[in-house]
């Protein structure tokens, strides 16, 4: 066998991926953990996590009215495992309120507090300094493109009502 070939196999063992796809996923995956980490910090100082602030910011775009939880939990960037805990939790700070409606008392709706509505207010100019952190050394184009290349490696995955809640 010459020198220029490999053996059967060896050319897997010299790749740091068994697929193309493998090393795109970790990629993600180590990305999102980097950008995580600068989001962590921001909001570590508010005294609420990113989860809570979405569910805040979701809320506020119905301000002054409510959402169902299920409509609320739908909503959400990523899926709280245990949504009871996550309401209870800016529940008990004063920061939004649930109620029964007496038309359907099955239906639980969660409404923003006017403290709730200061806090998230107040965030919006640390999330813009976090978010700049984390992707203001890429230009619009870049930007604008990755925005699709992730939707298009979602988008067969999602919910249909689900499909454009990061654009909300």
């Amino acid at each position: 066998m010459s020198a220029s070939r490999s053996k059967p196999g060896s050319s897997r063992r010299n790749r740091k991926f068994d697929s193309l796809q493998q090393e795109v996923f970790l990629n993600l995956w180590r990305t999102y953990d980097r950008l995580k980490a600068l989001e962590d910090e921001t909001f570590s100082e508010s005294g609420i996590s990113a989860q809570q602030y979405n569910t805040l910011r979701l809320l506020r775009s119905v301000y002054p009215e409510g959402m169902p939880t299920l409509v609320l939990g739908s909503r959400l960037i990523s899926r709280a495992p245990d949504m009871t805990r996550l309401l209870d939790k800016l529940e008990q700070r004063g920061l939004l309120v649930r109620n029964r409606p007496p038309e359907n008392r099955r239906v639980v709706e969660v409404r923003l507090t006017p403290e709730g509505l200061k806090l998230v207010n107040q965030l919006d100019g640390a999330v813009l300094k976090c978010h700049q952190r984390q992707l203001g050394h890429l230009d619009e184009k870049s930007l604008q493109q990755l925005a699709e290349l992730l939707k298009a490696a979602r988008q067969p995955h999602e919910d249909s009502e689900n499909l454009s809640l990061v654009d909300q």
